[in-house]
């Protein structure tokens, strides 16, 4: 791991000099794949900025959901495991129909709704989630 520039202040150096430099002086084609790589930059940036919360908000959602008591596990590459693991388990119970009605089909709607807004504000910062 480096000190400084941090991987986000890299990849928004990278992200601004394309969309203050670069993409202004393109044309066409060229230029829309600059818009892409510039876009896909920040949604890196903000990817690893917001990753390991969205991830513990998914892990607290799910142990609600499946009622289970446990710690969240440590780093993002374990608790990405986890939320994995969770959610399968979600998804046997919604085939099984545990989810067709009543208040743990709303809760998990809820939860469905949260985990989607969550990742539409990281592919796209615009959305409100509305």
């Amino acid at each position: 791991m480096q000190d400084r520039p941090t991987v986000l202040e890299l990849l928004a150096a990278v992200r601004g000099f394309l969309e203050r430099d670069v993409v202004p002086a393109l044309a066409g084609r060229t230029r829309f794949h600059a818009l892409v790589a510039a876009n896909v930059l920040g949604i890196v940036e903000r990817e690893i900025e917001r990753d390991e919360d969205q991830l513990l908000a998914e892990w607290i959602r799910l142990a609600r959901l499946l009622d289970v008591t446990a710690e969240p596990p440590a780093g993002p590459r374990a608790l990405r495991s986890g939320v994995r693991e969770r959610t399968e388990r979600l998804v046997e119970g919604i085939r099984r129909g545990e989810a067709d009605a009543g208040p743990h089909a709303d809760a998990v709607r809820a939860h469905v709704r949260a985990t989607v807004v969550e990742k539409l504000s990281v592919a796209n910062p615009k959305y409100g989630g509305t």
